[in-house]
């Protein structure tokens, strides 16, 4: 068989893959008891293996997540009330594609950030959109949008993922340009993809965090009514462990 042709082939045909699958199986002495169908679907296998972590690793690079965490890390055993049965049950990502949304809370240092980019992890390695954004710095980002006209590009931009991590919400008073954008993101969401906030402020608290009545309505309403909630206690994880990932 003429080796170096055939993987020729296959990177012309961008199928890099198996072409690494094709060249392990020559060097593998146990290939030669194989059928057609076997060395096929071994090397197919390579190819889609390659596949979905490129898919992977393009996810994660546009989610732009704050921790490298992952749900596999999760620490059950810290003293902050995380029920590991919802969690789990969270991790099978099917609340992402039923549209629902899921809110965290707890004081600082209990592990918030890092269990939403734990998600948001899991999401990218099942190929689903993500991206990540702190909300003060989103804010800003708004800002500066709307005064240099791409306003609407990056709205556009936010609504496409499947998955929006909204991290670090309140404590601060919204200002009126960021009730009307936060009012945006979630109307451009609502029954089209999943929003995952994070927050050290209670949801009983939110109302007055937005501020205007009307508004307040509207965006709780659509935020909060078909969310999963995490709620958190106890002591910074940091303060605990201070050498050890916030998980």
């Amino acid at each position: 068989m003429l080796n170096h042709p055939t993987i020729d082939q296959l990177h012309a045909l961008g199928l890099y893959g198996m072409a690494q699958g094709f060249k392990q199986m020559q060097a593998n002495p146990q290939g030669a008891s194989l059928d057609h169908a076997e060395w096929l679907g071994l090397i197919l296998d390579h190819e889609v293996t390659l596949r979905r972590q490129k898919r992977f690793e393009s996810r994660s690079r546009i989610a732009r997540l704050r921790h490298a965490a992952s749900v596999e890390d999760v620490d059950y055993h810290a003293p902050r009330g995380l029920d590991r049965a919802l969690f789990l049950s969270l991790a099978t990502l099917d609340w992402i594609r039923n549209r629902r949304n899921l809110i965290i809370t707890g004081p600082c240092g209990v592990g918030k950030s890092w269990l939403a980019s734990a998600l948001g992890q899991r999401a990218c390695r099942e190929d689903i959109a993500v991206r990540y954004h702190r909300m003060p710095r989103l804010f800003a980002a708004l800002d500066l949008a709307r005064g240099d006209g791409t306003y609407a590009k990056l709205l556009r931009a936010i609504a496409k993922a499947k998955l929006l991590i909204l991290d670090d919400w309140g404590p601060e008073p919204l200002t009126a340009n960021q009730r009307r954008d936060l009012l945006e993101i979630i109307e451009d969401r609502y029954d089209a993809g999943s929003i995952l906030m994070t927050s050290q402020v209670p949801v009983a608290q939110w109302y007055e965090i937005i501020g205007e009545p009307t508004l307040a309505d509207a965006i709780l309403d659509r935020l909060i009514h078909n969310a999963y909630r995490i709620e958190l206690t106890g002591e910074s994880l940091r303060k605990k462990r201070p050498s050890e990932p916030e998980a």
